[in-house]
């Protein structure tokens, strides 16, 4: 018997948004005898029955993957596809492939989607996904949009927990990754501007272009994330023209599973909240640029003078004032194998990637919060969790060792330094460690290894500016959130700050405008 999928709450929901579908729809689909075929299809029917909009039809010709169905523009070349069953964080992409689709106007920057609809050439995308995965929807809505915009564009996207066996074919052990044409494209969390700078060569040309010829702000932001966001929204109310420019919307934020220490909410997830971040700066009047990374910094040569930061090789904003919250990385290992099977058995995301490895025994290194949760996270996925951890003990909260204790399928192993991650060439067979308590040489059999040993701040750049940074590469504050170079503050995890916290991050960005604002008043206009 089929599945309930569209229980009463998503039901309300998809209720309340149907009504903005404009063209008719269809919905055709592809089945086996496996259960998730039945539910799938009483999914396609449920849906069917909110809007007059919206038909079904079943054609087992129609996709070569089992269960699978495209959401198609009635008369039109429009359409996406999912191969599986898009529910959990996948529902939301469902949902607005269903509005787009049907004719619902994108919300997206004119420019860009102009460029989309420009683009020349066909262009057959495959996703691989999983539901667990945070950052999967962010690609697979990419991708679906450029299909509804431009139908020489074509997007699958293949839930790889119900496609086994074309994910081992494949040798996907990351999600998501994406092939393009036949050929492995990329992996990882990629928006709409990323996919058209790969796809369109000029592109990069002409987004230097256009940030050259904007005028100079009196406040920049560099960097998206909780203090880029609350930054440029106080130094916004303050009246100030300001610029707030990043690689990504959220920073790390988008990288974070479950967060229930945002006081005043109880629990949300990552994405959810980084697209409320956004949401916010959007009220006011902030110049906002996406996927860009700064690369490089010359501070102004007098006091009220402009600073100039450059992007890419010959890209640069200027601003009389800067607030540098650039944020921070995950921290690699550094030891042999690491880089070689990244993505082939070595990751850093449990909530994407741990699925990949049901039924298989990993490895956490890392014994802080973020492994441990990790470790309890991938409990209940794959066989077997062991926990590396350099320290004599670990360093996570008690109520988190409680419950590692109380499973079953977790060994800590505390006094270790992993040295090595070996594999067959294709993908991660185990790694070895040191036992420090007598510097005995030990391995361990591990199909993945989950990698969660802290950040390293993104200040590289900052190398040649005269920005005072810390031996760990973090850039030194006063209690302003001032750096050494006049005009200049920074704020969030690329600064010296003890604890990297959303909330503390979000604290500092606010005092770092008002840093900012406060030295547009006093320092003199060069």
């Amino acid at each position: 018997m089929a599945k309930q999928l569209l229980d009463d709450n998503l039901r309300k929901q998809l209720g309340q948004l149907v009504p903005r579908i404009t063209e008719n729809i269809e919905l055709v689909y592809s089945l086996d005898e496996r259960s998730a075929s039945e539910d799938l299809e009483k999914l396609l029917k449920d849906i069917a029955e909110l809007s007059d909009k919206i038909t079904t039809r079943r054609d087992d010709d129609a996709h070569e993957r089992k269960p699978s169905f495209s959401i198609v523009r009635t008369g039109s070349d429009i359409s996406v596809a999912f191969a599986g069953i898009p529910m959990g964080h996948e529902f939301s992409s469902l949902v607005l492939a269903l509005l787009q689709v049907g004719g619902n106007p994108i919300k997206e920057d004119q420019d860009l989607i102009e460029q989309v609809e420009n683009l020349d050439g066909d262009y057959e995308f495959v996703t691989y996904m999983s539901l667990t995965c945070q950052n999967c929807p962010t690609v697979v809505q990419a991708l679906n949009t450029m299909a509804v915009l431009n139908p020489r564009i074509k997007h699958t996207a293949v839930e790889g927990s119900l496609f086994q066996d074309e994910v081992k074919e494949n040798n996907v052990l990351a999600v998501p990754t994406i092939y393009l044409n036949g050929e492995e494209f990329g992996q990882g969390r990629t928006t709409i501007e990323d996919f058209v700078r790969k796809l369109d060569t000029g592109s990069a040309a002409r987004e230097a272009k256009k940030l050259n010829e904007k005028d100079a702000y009196e406040v920049l932001v560099v960097g998206q994330g909780p203090a880029g966001a609350a930054a440029s929204i106080y130094v916004a109310r303050k009246g100030l023209s300001v610029g707030l420019i990043g690689e990504r919307f959220g920073g790390q934020v988008l990288d974070t599973n479950s967060i229930e220490n945002f006081i005043s909410v109880p629990a949300t997830e990552g994405p959810k909240l980084a697209a409320e971040f956004e949401e916010h700066v959007g009220q006011y009047d902030i110049d906002v640029v996406k996927a860009q990374a700064a690369t490089g910094l010359t501070p102004a040569t007098e006091e009220g003078g402009l600073h100039t930061v450059h992007f890419g090789d010959d890209a640069t904003l200027r601003a009389r004032a800067l607030v540098i919250a650039t944020g921070a990385q995950w921290r690699t290992l550094g030891v042999p194998g690491e880089e070689e099977y990244r993505n082939k058995g070595v990751t850093f995301c449990p909530h994407c990637d741990g699925p990949l490895f049901k039924g298989k025994s990993v490895a956490v290194i890392g014994g802080g919060n973020s492994g441990i949760e990790a470790a309890l996270d991938l409990a209940g996925v794959v066989k077997h969790v062991t926990v590396l951890e350099f320290g004599e003990a670990c360093r996570a909260d008690d109520i988190l060792m409680q419950r590692v204790e109380e499973t079953a399928n977790i060994d800590v192993i505390t006094s270790a330094a992993t040295t090595e991650i070996v594999g067959d060439s294709k993908n991660v067979t185990g790694l070895t460690y040191t036992d420090r308590t007598n510097d005995e040489s030990k391995s361990l059999d591990v199909a993945g290894v989950f990698i969660q040993i802290g950040l390293v701040p993104n200040t590289q750049w900052l190398g040649k500016s005269g920005v005072k940074l810390n031996k760990m590469g973090e850039i030194v504050v006063d209690e302003h959130n001032a750096t050494n170079v006049p005009g200049v503050y920074a704020a969030g995890d690329c600064t010296e700050v003890p604890f990297k916290q959303i909330v503390i991050a979000q604290g500092a960005g606010a005092n770092a405008a008002l840093g900012a604002w406060q030295y547009t008043v006093t320092a003199p206009k060069a």
